[in-house]
C-alpha cells in the first residue's frame, strides 16, 4: 500500500512538471502608473477646451467735426463784430486768424563774420560805397549785413551783381510773404441756429461775406 501511495505522488509530480513545460505562464505587461496619470490629464472634453481668442474689431475713427465759417475779414474788428452779433443770438462762435502765402520776397545779405567788430567794419565800408546796408541784430544771421528785401528776383540779382563787382560775396534767401485774414467759426452744435435768413442778413450788413463748411480745426489758431 505504501508503494502505491508513493507511486501516485510521483505521477502527480510528473504531471505537474509536464504541464508547466507545455503551457508556461507569461507575465502581463503593465504600463507605468505615471503614464496612466498623464494620459488621464491629456483627455479633455470639448467643452473644457480653451475658447479661441476673438479679435476685437479695430476702432472705427470718428468722422471729423465740421463747422460753419464766416469770412474772410481783412480787419479783426469786423470779424469781432460778427462774432458778438452771433453770441447775442446764443450762437457759439469765435474769431480765428489764418495766415496764407501771398508771394515771395528776396533777401540779399552778407553772412556774419568772425566777430561783431569785423561785421561793423564791413558795414562802414559798404556805406562808404553808397550801398544801403544794415546790421542784422537777431536770428541765425545775427551780425550779418542786410542789403535789402526785394519783391522781385531780378531786382535782388541786380544788387548781388553790384556787390560781386565790388569784391563781396552776397547770398540770397527767399522769404514767404504771408497775408493774414480773419474768420468767424460757428461751433458744430450751433450750426442749426445759423439759418439762411440769418446768413442773408449778415451778408447785407457785411459786404463780401462768405460762408463755408470746413473741418473745425482747418483754420489756424484762434486769437
Amino acid at each position: 500500500m505504501r508503494w502505491l501511495l508513493m507511486l501516485l505522488v510521483v505521477l502527480n509530480l510528473f504531471y505537474y512538471v509536464w504541464h508547466q513545460q507545455q503551457a508556461p505562464l507569461r507575465a502581463k505587461e503593465v504600463a507605468p502608473l505615471s503614464l496612466l496619470q498623464n494620459s488621464k490629464h491629456a483627455i479633455r472634453l470639448l467643452s473644457e477646451a480653451e475658447e479661441p481668442v476673438s479679435r476685437e474689431p479695430s476702432a472705427v475713427s470718428k468722422p471729423e467735426a465740421v463747422c460753419l465759417f464766416l469770412g474772410s475779414f481783412e480787419q479783426e474788428g469786423a470779424a469781432a463784430e460778427v462774432e458778438q452779433r452771433l453770441i447775442s443770438l446764443d450762437i457759439r462762435s469765435r474769431v480765428q486768424s489764418v495766415d496764407a502765402a501771398a508771394g515771395t520776397d528776396y533777401w540779399v545779405y552778407l553772412a556774419p563774420l568772425a566777430s561783431r567788430q569785423a561785421s561793423l567794419r564791413q558795414l562802414k565800408e559798404l556805406q562808404a560805397r553808397k550801398i544801403d546796408s544794415y546790421i542784422i541784430t537777431q536770428g541765425d544771421l545775427a551780425n550779418g549785413i542786410s542789403l535789402g528785401i526785394f519783391p522781385r528776383n531780378d531786382s535782388a540779382e541786380s544788387v548781388m551783381q553790384r556787390l560781386r563787382d565790388a569784391g563781396y560775396d552776397p547770398s540770397l534767401r527767399e522769404l514767404t510773404r504771408a497775408h493774414r485774414s480773419y474768420w468767424v467759426r460757428i461751433a458744430q452744435d450751433s450750426r442749426h441756429l445759423a439759418g439762411d435768413a440769418l446768413l442773408q442778413r449778415l451778408a447785407l450788413d457785411f459786404k463780401g461775406l462768405q460762408h463755408q463748411l470746413m473741418p473745425c480745426e482747418s483754420i489756424a489758431t484762434p486769437r
